[in-house]
């Protein structure tokens, strides 16, 4: 069976599923892009030479190193660095929220499909539940040919939205994964920044 006969044979309400698919789809792909994206630009090895270079007080040699650098979690730190006089923890706590905001886009939409999908296939069930009653009542039980089609209408558009569901339930909890490891590994290095920056300011102290 075609793809167009499953959307006739589905009725109107596989109009707006097939919307809802192309959105699901859509925000996947992009997701998974900027998390690739993100992934690449990580630089682990500057970050831990970041964190060398701040327990000495290099912040000048830090700024030199990390220009142009991609790295979010390495832009966080240099955030709370160039505001270590003024306000650390409150300027990569911005900067972590600004980040954040980036990852979390689209996954409300995410969401909203996963909710939307499935009722959406229940409506299409009550409407072809609703024709088949109509047909049963001009056609009678000597017909039952013409029940057959509000039936089919109501099994595909439940079939459809639960699909639908299935499909985007599974990479909206794995991105909301990401997000909550992102989160942790925020917290761990900018709580070892403060930590080396305190230590420095103690250093410097002492030494004065």
């Amino acid at each position: 069976m075609k793809m167009y006969d499953i959307l006739q044979s589905g009725g109107p309400v596989m109009w707006p599923l097939l919307l809802c698919s192309l959105v699901v789809v859509t925000v996947i792909i992009e997701r998974f892009l900027f998390w690739i994206s993100l992934e690449r630009n990580r630089n682990r090895a500057l970050l831990d030479e970041v964190l060398s270079m701040a327990e000495t007080g290099d912040w000048e040699m830090i700024r030199e190193k990390t220009a142009g650098n991609r790295d979010y979690i390495i832009r966080l730190l240099v955030v709370g660095i160039l505001h270590r006089d003024f306000d650390m923890g409150r300027a990569m706590e911005a900067e972590a929220n600004v980040m954040l905001q980036r990852m979390n886009r689209y996954m409300p939409v995410l969401d909203t499909m996963i909710t939307v999908a499935p009722l959406l296939g229940i409506l299409g069930t009550v409407l072809g539940i609703i024709s088949s009653f109509k047909m049963l009542g001009v056609g009678g039980i000597a017909d039952p040919k013409l029940v057959t089609g509000g039936i089919a209408q109501a099994l595909i558009t439940t079939a459809t939205g639960l699909t639908i569901a299935i499909i985007a339930v599974i990479p909206f909890n794995y991105f909301n994964s990401r997000i909550n490891r992102a989160i942790h590994v925020m917290e761990k290095y900018t709580t070892s920044l403060d930590v080396v920056f305190q230590k420095a300011g103690m250093s410097q102290g002492e030494r004065g």
